[in-house]
């Protein structure tokens, strides 16, 4: 137990955990407010349940991986309404944009000016925090992804201008997930805490969140797939995901994100998706440099403790294709002619593949694509 590193945790102002807890966000927002909401067309139906009063506009334009021309739309809505209250109602992508709306509606900086750590300079508005999915955890974090729509790179805001003033993890808007998104968020969630736990600046208060990650998604995520009426899964996941969005902050992720990022840029395939994809592989990469930590990683998923990578491999992608996730490059249409210029792009991400417990090469990063194809 070495804290002697330093690391800043910047959590939420409030957070309102609990089956009905959206309920309570109009009784926090007050009366009278100009509330700009962002959601997606499945989410906006869901405003309701916040139970807000005022003058209400709801801004769908989101696509599931955001674009700099999606932020730029949300953002020229904004300024044409004037909120004094932003609120992301949806998964990663729509509280992503919030947080960017939030701190830069009311502000001369540019996207390109704030890319990158603590370059955003002030809050224009209040931000509320509404997760619908149990993945990116984002509504605990202060980093926001938006893709580039020129050159497709991932660009990553971080700033405690980013925090949520209130997060609310509330099961009840998790409950119509289909299967197959319940599947891929929760392996993105899983992630999370794995590439954190696992990473060369790992950190004994960070470990702890993601042990509580991976406990929770190796005893609820298959439960959440099987049956999505399952409350308890679906809380279960909920914490999981917030978890491994605390992670992120002062860890972040590693290669396994490096490596997925192409797979959405370049294919469109989903943010958890890509993430499954590639999770067994690098998984088993890093187990000879990570031994203990590996075994550990297998036992809270509930799966049989070892260091042999094949085997490590074998067991980490038999939990994902329980899911019913499809674990073939090839079953989505991507030709293997492009793995090596993905290979070169994603080892090319040195914000994440400096973090790796093991170096990768290029080479080592194409033979992963390969095997996944």
């Amino acid at each position: 137990m070495d804290i002697s590193r330093s690391i800043s945790l910047h959590l939420p102002s409030q957070i309102e955990i609990g089956k009905g807890a959206s309920a309570k966000v109009g009784h926090w927002a007050g009366k009278g407010m100009r509330i700009f909401i962002l959601a997606q067309p499945i989410t906006a139906s869901m405003v309701s349940k916040l139970q807000l009063s005022g003058d209400v506009e709801i801004f769908e334009g989101i696509d599931p991986e955001p674009k700099d021309i999606d932020l730029n739309a949300a953002m020229e809505a904004a300024r044409n309404f004037r909120p004094d209250l932003v609120v992301g109602l949806g998964g990663g992508s729509v509280m992503d944009v919030a947080k960017l709306v939030a701190a830069l509606w009311n502000s001369n900086q540019t996207l390109d000016e704030v890319v990158g750590p603590n370059k955003i300079s002030g809050k224009s508005s209040p931000l509320a925090l509404i997760a619908t999915t149990s993945g990116t955890g984002s509504e605990s974090g202060i980093r926001a992804l938006i893709t580039n729509s020129k050159t497709n790179a991932k660009m990553a805001v971080e700033s405690p201008f980013l925090r949520a003033d209130l997060a609310v993890l509330d099961p009840d808007l998790t409950m119509s997930l289909p299967p197959a998104v319940t599947a891929a968020t929760g392996v993105d969630a899983l992630a999370h805490c794995v590439e954190a736990f696992t990473n060369i600046n790992s950190h004994p208060v960070v470990d702890e969140f993601a042990r509580m990650g991976m406990r929770l998604a190796g005893k609820f995520l298959i439960r959440a797939v099987q049956d999505g009426a399952d409350v308890e899964a679906r809380a279960g996941m909920l914490l999981a995901s917030f978890y491994g969005g605390l992670c992120l902050g002062p860890v972040n992720t590693a290669a396994g994100h490096a490596l997925a990022y192409p797979l959405g840029s370049h294919a469109g395939l989903p943010h958890g998706i890509s993430n499954a994809i590639i999770f067994p592989h690098v998984l088993a990469f890093n187990t000879p440099v990570e031994t203990a930590k590996t075994k550990e990683i297998l036992n809270l998923l509930g799966l049989s403790e070892c260091n042999d990578q094949a085997e490590v491999l074998a067991q980490a992608h038999s939990f994902c294709t329980q899911l019913g996730i499809s674990m073939s490059l090839e079953n989505y249409g991507i030709s293997s002619t492009v793995l090596r210029a993905w290979a070169e792009e994603a080892h090319g991400i040195r914000r994440l593949m400096d973090n790796n417990p093991r170096d990768m090469s290029i080479d080592q990063a194409e033979d992963i694509y390969k095997a996944a194809f």
